[in-house]
């Protein structure tokens, strides 16, 4: 039986969304690698803590949507529904693995399933756009220091930052 979406709950999407948005454009450093270089940002930070905070629906779709979002405006436009898949599936592996129980081990473990699912996602989505299966390793590099990095704040950040979002609860 599915849970009915709150008002509550869809107003931390729409916030969610707009952080890993915010957090992927603002906070960006582009890579000299790749066909069309690589991208490092800190969108996934506020993505993991929604997965890990509020769950699998909040998660995945701030993650899908605000990522999403971001190659539509700003020149990644082909990488959007590599983008979208990936995140989305990210965000419930996160969540699936790490919400109700979010100790370090879990939190650790659902960072090491995002990493393989963004390796394996866009490695898939860009030999499918190059028709290459040797152009998207390049890839792998930036991909990889994205979610390592990304994982080590959220891993630092994770426990205060959830009771204090927690404690707002009424």
């Amino acid at each position: 039986m599915k849970k009915e979406i709150t008002t509550r709950e869809l107003v931390i999407t729409a916030l969610a969304i707009a952080l890993v948005y915010v957090f992927t454009w603002m906070v960006k450093i582009q890579l000299p690698i790749g066909a069309q270089g690589g991208l490092i940002h800190l969108g996934n930070i506020p993505f993991f803590v929604a997965a890990i905070v509020y769950g699998k629906r909040v998660g995945a779709l701030s993650g899908a949507i605000g990522m999403g979002l971001f190659d539509v405006t700003s020149g990644w436009a082909a990488w959007a529904p590599i983008t979208l898949v990936t995140s989305f599936i990210m965000g419930h592996v996160i969540a699936d693995i790490a919400h109700d129980k979010p100790t370090i081990g879990r939190i650790t473990a659902a960072c090491v399933a995002a990493l393989i699912i963004k390796i394996v996602g866009y490695y898939i989505g860009e030999a499918i756009m190059y028709g290459s299966l040797l152009v998207p390793i390049a890839s792998i590099p930036g991909n990889a220091v994205q979610i390592v990095v990304s994982s080590v704040i959220v891993l630092l950040i994770i426990k205060p930052l959830r009771q204090a979002l927690l404690s707002t609860r009424r």
